[in-house]
């Protein structure tokens, strides 16, 4: 893949997907951090049904450093995972609280360092929170379309993440962490993608390939 090609699919992408933009619901950068750690392994559909009620009742991370760990694990349940991600949650509000001044880090560095921030996550703050994209988040729609496309045939999210840094310039990183997951779901779906529908079809290797061997 080189940068020419792939900001071509870029593109092709922004004009299928003009509205792609971030679906999980958030007022503040830690209400941001929360939402992406209940997102993992579970929809950002059934993250926003879930976090209305708790942003109402504990909005800062304040609350949720002071909220008995057994009360968030219950609010949190729905989501799936909950007492890791509420331990995680608890763990995270602490170190902003006595590390950070109550104040979400806006670097990556300091971001990662948070428990259950990881490279991923720390991606996702720094776009939608900060406004300051520093990478691109590489979560399973990224994945399946970086391997189906050819920008990787990498397995590991930071090992792909890093092919795409190397051809997507810097300009675009804003457009394709939301383009990446916008075209995971609604057509290079994991099961049954709707390829001859693609406006990518032409430029993907695995779609190319197929067609070849037939």
């Amino acid at each position: 893949m080189d940068q020419e090609k792939a900001v071509k699919i870029i593109k092709k992408l922004k004009e299928m997907y003009p509205d792609a933009i971030c679906s999980l619901d958030f007022a503040t950068p830690f209400q941001m951090l929360v939402a992406v750690c209940l997102s993992a392994q579970c929809t950002d559909e059934r993250v926003n049904k879930t976090t209305p009620a708790i942003f109402e009742k504990y909005p800062t991370v304040h609350d949720f450093n002071n909220m008995d760990i057994k009360v968030l694990e219950e609010l949190i349940h729905p989501c799936g995972f909950y007492k890791n991600k509420a331990k995680n949650l608890k763990a995270a509000s602490k170190m902003i609280v006595e590390k950070f001044n109550g104040e979400v880090p806006d670097n990556m560095e300091d971001l990662t360092s948070i428990p259950g921030v990881g490279r991923k996550s720390a991606n996702v703050i720094m776009l939608e929170a900060f406004h300051n994209p520093q990478g691109i988040a590489v979560d399973t729609h990224a994945k399946r379309i970086a391997n189906r496309i050819g920008f990787s045939n990498e397995s590991d999210p930071l090992k792909i993440e890093q092919d795409l840094l190397k051809v997507i310039p810097k300009e675009y990183y804003y457009d394709v962490n939301h383009l990446l997951v916008w075209h995971g779901r609604n057509t290079c779906t994991a099961r049954n993608p709707k390829c001859e529908e693609c406006a990518l079809k032409d430029l993907c290797n695995e779609y190319l390939s197929v067609n070849r061997c037939q």
